[in-house]
């Protein structure tokens, strides 16, 4: 996108960086799905974040300035960064020493700005380090996920249940009190593994089912049964939790039917257990700071 941002401010006439998010999506004509592509944190689309960086990136080398907050202009470097004719990417901009300086900084908070301009080129990665970080997170949950399946799994099918409704509360169903979410320990539950209040006061229940599967997926007989379970209790709604998955035939079936009944597979039921601290611990916190526009704004 640098070359594209260059182009968008080549009329030397200063411009927010709202105009050259606008150019840069039309030149590349993005479809609206391709716009409203997220980051794996869901705070910021990908295509904003990518133009937002690659104005980092050029103001860093020293192709753009900005003269004041969200406002951009071309500079002479940049200028000739045009007319060279050269493909404009992180190669490029390491040319020059503040790029260095700033990528190493980046990496390394103890080297100079000084010192980096004498050590070895090194080449950004492509994504921008925002991305970075998010994939990284998303990589540490996709393992802790693994870990987490692999001790569900490992435990009794009635620990398997009440961790159910502990995610459930969690989740803010039924409060935070001691009788929010209970398991059935009736032999003559009909098929019915928790029940939750949906609210503080108990006015209407949720129902649980919980399904323990490693070898095979929930199938649409299983989940008929769950409903028919629901109708003995005159239920409206339920929720079934596998650790594997559910069949096509199952998922057209909840659908179908009037009652309300959500279906959890394993992949849903992990990333909601590291959503709400469920079997989890935060090991570790880092904060990423942002400018505070407020702070600087003159009486």
């Amino acid at each position: 996108m640098m070359p594209i941002v260059l182009a968008a401010l080549q009329d030397d006439a200063p411009h927010p960086l709202r105009q050259v998010y606008e150019a840069v999506c039309a030149h590349y004509a993005f479809t609206p799905e391709q716009l409203t592509q997220a980051l794996p944190s869901g705070r910021q689309t990908t295509v904003r974040s990518r133009v937002g960086w690659a104005k980092t990136y050029l103001v860093k080398a020293g192709l753009i300035a900005q003269p004041k907050r969200g406002i951009c202009v071309i500079t002479a470097r940049g200028k000739a960064a045009l007319a060279s004719g050269q493909p404009i990417d992180n190669r490029y901009l390491s040319q020059f020493g503040e790029f260095v300086a700033f990528t190493l900084a980046s990496s390394e908070s103890s080297t100079t700005a000084s010192e980096a301009v004498h050590q070895p080129i090194v080449i950004p990665s492509q994504q921008t380090p925002q991305e970075q970080i998010e994939q990284a997170l998303a990589s540490l949950n996709r393992s802790l996920a693994d870990e987490l399946l692999a001790e569900v799994l490992a435990l009794s099918p009635r620990f398997f249940e009440q961790l159910v409704v502990d995610l459930m509360v969690a989740m803010g169903y039924g409060g935070s009190g001691q009788e929010a979410g209970q398991t059935t320990r009736s032999s003559s539950d009909g098929g019915i593994d928790g029940i939750i209040k949906e609210d503080k006061l108990g006015l209407d229940s949720i129902y649980l089912q919980a399904k323990r599967y490693t070898d095979r997926t929930v199938g649409s007989p299983e989940v008929q049964s769950f409903a028919g379970a629901l109708d003995r209790y005159k239920a409206r709604k339920g929720v079934f939790i596998t650790t594997s998955g559910f069949s096509r035939e199952a998922q057209e079936y909840v659908g179908e039917i009037e009652k309300r009944i959500v279906l959890i597979d394993g992949t849903r039921l992990t990333a909601l257990m590291i959503e709400h601290n469920v079997g989890v611990s935060t090991r570790q916190v880092f904060a990423i700071k942002a400018l505070d526009s407020d702070y600087f704004l003159e009486e």
